[in-house]
């Protein structure tokens, strides 16, 4: 079912910071490997432990994000979720779950791998982001 049009998604993919350096035709390729989605409230988009296989942006709606049961964060449209697990397959750092209806896009790390196999600008720009990501993060810069 489509629920948004390609330059809303482009738009989106804009603002994750994995995918800043990417230009409109990257971000373009990046989109038609997405997955509109419409959730009911209640819905529980990813569970806390479980392996992540898959990257989410809200485009209307809200959800909670828990850790261990406790209420971490509320987000909304315009945020993003599950980034990390395009590139890496490790447990589910907390459980979301939809806290009205909600609609999203969702990026699956397969078709994420594909966008890179099909471009390698964008597997050359995404790893450069993350290197930008990880320095930051460790505050080591040689």
């Amino acid at each position: 079912m489509k629920l948004f049009s390609h330059d809303t998604k482009i738009d989106a993919l804009k603002q994750v910071p994995l995918f800043e350096g990417l230009s409109k035709k990257e971000l373009s390729r990046v989109a038609q490997g997405t997955e509109d989605l419409e959730l009911a409230a209640d819905t529980v988009l990813c569970r806390e432990g479980g392996l992540a296989r898959e990257f989410f942006v809200l485009v209307e709606g809200n959800v909670e994000v828990t850790q261990g049961g406790k209420h971490v964060a509320t987000l909304g449209a315009g945020d993003f979720l599950g980034e990390v697990a395009l590139i890496n397959h490790s447990p589910r750092t907390a459980t979301v779950t939809a806290t009205t209806t909600l609609r999203c896009f969702v990026l699956t790390s397969g078709e994420f791998r594909r966008a890179l196999d099909d471009n390698r600008s964008i597997e050359r720009k995404v790893m450069e982001a993350l290197a930008a990501r990880v320095t930051t993060l460790d505050g080591d810069q040689v």
